[in-house]
């Protein structure tokens, strides 16, 4: 149970935390481990030794760049490589390098809600590849999409790297799918990293690894409340769990009260009481194997061009087209 007397808002953090926190069961977007801490922990978590993800797709990036690059160029035609979410941009810089290297003629536009992280990738580029030309779009992804398609008739091949679609249960990647399947053009790209099936353990490594950091990553958010939205947990008192079903290739990851307590958030007016071992669900990671996928661009709207894969066969980056009627 829980007292509530706020019901106005600010901003979209204090209202689905409000949504998450007094709703049942309790829930938290896993976009608000992200702040100046939460970016530093994924950092740190990238480089884990568990956590495969990364290195798998910089291996299908160097390994794969010459088909990879050579599908995205087409018929030779100029095209507009788009980036859902570009972050620092790492592992697009391989592609990036190699198309410039090769004399295609393509303008890089990336996609992100930050115009700081844009501003960064942005400079870092003129330094590192300055033949590369560059149009950021700040916004959320289909805001910028619908604009770039109203602005510009240009063949696009859009970009959606590092299993971000893995936050997404199967009917939330299949609507997201089709909105952007709706946006594509005949001949149009897209090419999405997708996190394979495979050993349980290797996968619950990956979120819960044994040095704490991606523990540390998920109670982040509590931090993020208690500084942001004057509230008082004591982030001790929550343990973080993964669990991880090999049948529907979910994970998921929750805060679990270690005891009965009461956590109050000033700033929201609200006193949320915990019973001994509640959780509080935080993030979703799905797994994929190729029947799956099939089955979700069929859904969609789209088919698959050509797949790409590490050595391990750990990860996938698939090429989509619009299915033709």
């Amino acid at each position: 149970m829980q007292q509530e007397t706020a019901t106005t808002f600010e901003n979209q953090f204090e209202e689905e935390v409000y949504q998450g926190l007094t709703a049942f069961p309790k829930h938290l977007s896993s976009k608000y481990f992200y702040d100046e801490i939460g970016d530093k922990l994924f950092q740190e978590i990238m480089h884990m030794p568990e956590y495969y993800l990364t290195d798998a797709e910089f291996q299908i990036f160097e390994n794969h760049k010459d088909d990879i690059c050579n599908a995205f160029a087409g018929g030779g035609q100029p095209f507009n490589l788009i980036e859902l979410g570009a972050g620092d941009g790492k592992k697009t810089k391989i592609l990036l390098r190699h198309l410039s290297e090769n004399d295609i003629d393509f303008t890089y536009e990336p996609i992100d809600i930050s115009q700081n992280v844009l501003d960064g990738l942005e400079n870092s580029l003129q330094k590192e590849l300055p033949k590369v030309k560059v149009e950021t779009w700040q916004g959320t992804y289909f805001e910028a999409l619908e604009k770039i398609n109203a602005s510009d008739g240009t063949r696009k091949v859009i970009l959606f790297l590092g299993s971000n679609m893995g936050n997404l249960l199967h009917p939330q990647a299949i609507a997201f799918l089709k909105h952007v399947q709706e946006l594509m053009q005949d001949g149009d790209l897209f090419f999405v990293g997708l996190d394979q099936k495979k050993h349980p353990q290797v996968i619950l490594d990956a979120y819960n690894d044994p040095a704490g950091i991606t523990s540390a990553f998920n109670k982040n958010v509590l931090t993020r409340i208690n500084r942001e939205l004057e509230a008082d947990f004591y982030v001790d008192d929550f343990l973080h769990w993964e669990v991880y079903d090999p049948e529907s290739g979910t994970a998921k990851s929750y805060l679990v009260s270690k005891k009965e307590q009461t956590v109050s958030v000033k700033k929201l007016g609200l006193r949320i009481a915990f019973a001994p071992w509640e959780t509080i669900h935080t993030e979703i990671s799905q797994k994929y194997d190729d029947t799956t996928v099939a089955w979700m661009a069929e859904q969609s709207g789209l088919e698959v061009m050509a797949q790409f894969s590490d050595a391990g066969d750990q990860f996938k980056n698939y090429l989509f087209t619009k299915k033709k009627n």
